[in-house]
């Protein structure tokens, strides 16, 4: 089993996780964003990339342009989890590959390893925009 390390540093305006370029600040409203925030954003991400891997390997040219990520947390519960994140994806790509592109939709939730990782409560959607 592959185990990775991060390590997060306490800084001025909250935790942060060291970059090269500079800490990213997980704290909303402190020049960075929440975890929970950042999670969603990871959703969107890591679909991006293996929908864009999906895309590759069926041989479909593609202009990847955007993810935009809603989310909804369950106000429910006391530590209001995610409860849904839908993805919507802005991509160019020939009319007559449409079909094939929208049905690539389907695999991501299986090769996506951050989707894996949440829990199966959460409902994730994806959606493609042809512009």
């Amino acid at each position: 089993m592959k185990q990775e390390n991060l390590v997060l540093v306490q800084g001025e305006k909250g935790m942060e996780l060291p970059f090269e370029t500079g800490n990213w600040v997980l704290l909303k409203g402190e020049e960075g964003y929440s975890p929970v925030e950042t999670l969603a954003a990871c959703v969107g991400a890591c679909g991006a990339y293996v929908y864009q891997s999906i895309l590759k390997n069926s041989k479909i040219d593609y202009q990847f342009e955007k993810v935009h990520v809603t989310y909804k947390r369950d106000e429910t519960k006391k530590s209001e989890p995610l409860s849904m994140v839908s993805l919507v994806f802005d991509i160019r790509v020939a009319e007559e590959d449409q079909g094939k592109a929208e049905r690539g939709l389907k695999m991501i939730g299986a090769h996506c390893p951050v989707m894996q990782s949440l829990d199966p409560a959460i409902e994730i959607s994806e959606i493609v925009n042809f512009l």
